[in-house]
C-alpha cells in the first residue's frame, strides 16, 4: 500500500469552489492509485507545508505519494507512479516543447539536476521507503533556501505568483542524493493550472485521449531494439489486449512463451528442413510472448520481484536451450563443430550479460553521485570517455536515425539474436546458426568493453563496493576463509589473470602443445587422467584461484565492474578446459555451463529485479570450491563425474531457492 499526501499550492487565481473540487477529484485518484490513506499539506504557506510533509515522511512506513493540488492528469499517470515495478522513487515529468527550459535532464531513465534541461517537474513524487529518510532534511533545506531566496522561486529565481511544496522539495531531495526514475507522460496528458481557463482546457485535453488505448501502447517500451521495434511491437498489443481480456498473468506467458522456445529447441534437433522451419516460427512466436509479458505486466501494472525475476531467468533459459537443440541438431546430421560453437556462445553471452548487468548498475551509481556530468554534459573537455558519452547521447537523442538503430543492432541484443537464428535456421542448419552467433557476439563483445571501458574511466566511480562484493563475486569458502587473507590490491589484475589462464589452455590443447588426457581402466569403466597435461593444469587452477587474493579488497575502482565477468569466464573456461583435455561429453559439458548461467544470472537478477537475496547463508562453494573439484576430479580421471556432480548440485540450490521464493508467494 501506498500513502498519499495531496500538497495544497499558494498564490494560484483558481476559483475556490473549483480548486474544491480539483481536490476531490484528485483524493479519488490517488485512492484509486493504491493510497491506504489521502492525508493533506495544506499549510498558509510553503515552509509550513514542507515541514508536514517531513513529519508525514518521518512517521511512514510505506511508498509516499506526493502530489500538487493544482495538478489536472489522467489517473493512471498517479497509479503508474505508485506501482514502480522495483519500489524505486519515481517523479511524474515532461518534455518541454523547445528541448531546453527545464531543470532535469534524463539519464537511462534516472533523474538529475540540468540547468535549462529538456525535462519539468509535473508536481507527482513517489518517494520509496528507502528514500524517505533524506525528505526531513531535504525539507529543512528548502526552508532554509526559500527564507534566503528573498520570495522568488526556488528554481526559477523569478518572483513567485503560485507554488507548491513539491516545486521547492524535489531540488532539494536531488542535492540530497535522490535519484528518482522518470515518469513520463507521453500518450497522456498532465499539467498543473493556475487559473479556471487553464483548468477547464486541461479537463478538455484529458477528455479527448483514449486513455485505454494509450495504456496499451505505453505498455510497449519506448525505445527497443530494430527487430523488436518493428517486427513485434507493431503487433503485439494486441496479444497483450487478449491475454488481459483472457485473465492471463504476466508469469503466465512467460510460461507459455518458455513452452515455444523449448518445441524451437526440440524442432532445431530434428535438425530436418521442415522441422528447422517450424523451429524458426515457434521461435519467433516465442520471443513475441517474451515481450507480450512485459507488456501485459506494465498494462495491467501488476509487478512483483519474482515475476520480473522469472522473466529474466526464463529469457536465458530459452536462449541456451535454442543453443542446446541447434547443437544436437547438427550433430544429428553429422555437422561436426557444433557443440564447440554452442558452448562458446554460452560462455560468451553469459560473460557479455555480465558486464551490461554491472555497467548499468555503474552508470546508475554515477547518476546517483550526479557523476555522469563528467561523461554526458556537454561542456567541451574531459576525456575521450566523455567525449563519447556526449556522442553516444546525440546518436541516442536522434531516435529512428540510422545512427540511432546502427548503434542499437551492433550489440547484438536478444531480438536481433533471435531473429538471426531464426532466420539462419530455417535457411541453412544449426551450425550456421550458432557460428553466425560466436561471431557477431564477439564483435558486439569489442565493441561494447572498449567503449563502456572508455566511458566507466570518465565517470570515476565504483559499483561493486556499494554492494556485498563476496555474495557477487560468488566467493566460496575457501576464498572467503583462506586465500583472500592476502588480501592483495588490483582485483580487476587479478580477475584478468584468471580467465586469460584458462583460455590460454584451451588453446594450447587445441594447437597440439598440451596433449589430452591418458586413458585407463577402473575396474569396468574406462576413465580419462589428465595424464601429461596434469601440470599445466594444476598450474591454472592455481592461476585461477590467484583471483580470490584481492577479494577483500575495496572494488572501487573505476573497471572494477568487469570483475563479476571476469571469474566467471575463469570458472566457465576451466571446465571447459577440463573437458577438453579429459574427454568430457560435450552435452555434459554444456549442461553444467547451463546450470552454472543460471546461478549466476540468479544474483544478478534479484539484484535488479529488487527481489530478496536467495539465501543468507554463504554457499560452501563457490566459484573457487568448483575449480578446485574440477580440478581434482580430472587429476583422478573422474572428470565427467565432477561435471555430472556439479550440475546436479548447482542446479538443486538453484532451483530450491527458486520454488522456495515462488511458494512464499514473489508471484505476478
Amino acid at each position: 500500500m501506498t500513502l498519499a499526501v495531496l500538497c495544497g499550492s499558494t498564490g494560484n487565481d483558481l476559483e475556490p469552489a473549483a480548486a474544491g473540487r480539483l481536490a476531490d477529484e484528485l483524493t479519488v485518484a490517488l485512492t484509486a492509485a493504491g493510497a491506504s490513506a489521502v492525508l493533506t499539506a495544506d499549510g498558509a504557506d510553503i515552509a509550513a507545508q514542507l515541514r508536514d510533509i517531513a513529519r508525514i515522511a518521518a512517521g511512514a512506513q510505506e511508498p509516499l505519494l506526493l502530489c500538487a493540488d493544482d495538478l489536472v492528469a489522467h489517473r493512471s499517470l498517479l497509479w503508474t507512479l505508485a506501482t514502480e515495478p522495483a519500489g524505486r522513487s519515481t517523479a511524474l515529468v515532461a518534455t518541454t516543447d523547445s528541448g531546453t527550459g527545464g531543470d532535469l535532464r534524463e539519464e537511462r531513465g534516472r533523474l538529475v539536476p540540468a540547468a535549462d534541461g529538456p525535462t519539468r517537474f509535473l508536481g507527482a513524487l513517489c518517494i520509496a521507503p528507502d528514500d524517505l529518510r533524506l525528505v526531513a532534511a531535504a525539507a529543512e533545506e528548502a526552508i532554509l533556501a526559500g527564507e534566503n531566496s528573498g520570495g522568488t522561486d526556488l528554481i526559477t529565481r523569478t518572483p513567485r505568483t503560485a507554488g507548491n511544496a513539491l516545486d521547492a522539495l524535489l531540488p532539494t531531495l536531488l542535492a540530497s542524493g535522490l535519484v528518482p526514475i522518470a515518469t513520463r507522460v507521453r500518450l497522456l496528458h498532465a499539467e498543473r493550472v493556475h487559473t479556471d481557463a487553464q483548468l477547464t482546457a486541461a479537463r478538455a485535453a484529458v477528455a479527448a485521449v483514449d486513455e485505454d488505448k494509450a495504456l496499451l501502447r505505453l505498455a510497449v517500451k519506448e525505445k527497443d531494439d530494430f527487430f523488436t521495434t518493428y517486427a513485434v511491437s507493431s503487433w503485439s498489443p494486441l496479444v497483450t489486449k487478449l491475454c488481459a481480456r483472457a485473465g492471463l498473468t504476466p508469469s503466465g506467458v512467460t510460461a507459455l512463451s518458455v513452452l515455444f522456445a523449448v518445441a524451437a529447441a526440440l524442432a532445431f534437433w530434428q535438425a530436418s528442413r521442415p522441422a528447422m522451419v517450424a523451429g524458426a516460427v515457434l521461435l519467433y512466436l516465442g520471443f513475441v510472448l517474451d515481450c507480450v509479458d512485459g507488456q501485459l505486466a506494465r498494462y495491467t501494472r501488476r509487478f512483483g520481484a519474482f515475476g520480473g525475476w522469472l522473466d529474466t531467468m526464463a529469457d536465458r533459459a530459452k536462449e541456451y536451450a535454442v543453443y542446446a537443440g541447434l547443437a544436437a541438431g547438427a550433430e544429428r546430421v553429422g555437422l561436426p563443430y557444433a557443440w564447440p560453437l554452442a558452448i562458446t556462445a554460452i560462455v560468451l553471452q553469459t560473460v557479455r550479460h555480465m558486464t551490461d548487468t554491472w555497467y548499468g548498475a555503474l552508470h546508475d551509481e554515477a547518476a546517483a553521485r550526479q557523476a555522469v556530468g563528467t561523461a554526458g554534459n556537454t561542456d567541451a573537455g574531459g576525456g575521450m570517455g566523455a567525449r563519447l558519452s556526449r556522442a553516444s547521447n546525440k546518436v541516442q537523442a536522434d531516435t529512428g536515425s540510422v545512427a540511432y538503430w546502427l548503434k542499437r543492432i551492433v550489440v547484438f541484443p536478444i531480438g536481433e539474436r533471435w531473429a538471426l537464428i531464426a532466420v539462419l535456421a530455417a535457411l541453412t542448419n544449426g551450425r550456421v546458426a550458432l557460428a553466425a552467433v560466436v561471431v557477431w557476439g564477439l564483435l558486439a563483445a569489442a565493441y561494447t568493453l572498449g567503449l563502456r571501458s572508455l566511458r566507466s574511466v570518465s565517470m570515476r566511480v565504483g559499483v561493486l563496493n556499494t554492494v556485498d562484493t563476496s555474495r557477487h563475486r560468488d566467493d566460496g569458502r575457501l576464498v572467503r576463509g583462506t586465500v583472500s587473507a592476502a588480501d592483495l590490491s588490483w582485483p580487476l589484475l587479478w580477475a584478468a589473470v584468471a580467465a586469460l589462464a584458462p583460455l590460454l589452455l584451451i588453446g594450447a590443447v587445441a594447437a597440439g602443445w598440451v596433449p589430452r588426457g591418458t586413458r585407463w581402466v577402473a575396474g569396468t569403466l574406462e576413465l580419462v587422467r589428465a595424464g601429461d597435461a596434469s601440470l599445466p593444469l594444476v598450474v591454472t587452477g592455481l592461476l585461477v584461484l590467484s583471483a580470490g587474493l584481492a577479494a577483500r579488497t575495496a572494488h572501487d575502482g573505476p573497471l572494477d565492474w568487469l570483475v563479476p565477468a571476469g571469474l566467471r569466464a575463469a570458472e566457465y573456461l576451466t571446465a571447459v578446459a577440463v573437458a577438453m583435455i579429459c574427454s568430457v561429453p560435450p552435452p555434459v559439458l554444456f549442461a553444467l555451463l547451463f546450470v552454472l548461467a543460471l546461478h549466476h544470472y540468479d544474483l544478478t537478477a534479484r539484484m535488479e529485479k529488487a527481489a530478496p537475496a536467495a539465501n543468507a547463508k554463504r554457499a560452501l562453494l563457490g566459484w573457487d570450491g568448483r575449480v578446485l573439484l574440477l580440478v581434482l576430479f580430472a587429476l583422478a580421471g573422474a572428470a565427467t563425474a565432477s561435471h555430472i556432480l556439479l550440475a546436479v548440485g548447482v542446479g538443486l540450490g538453484f532451483l530450491t531457492g527458486a520454488i522456495r521464493d515462488w511458494r512464499a508467494g514473489g508471484r505476478r
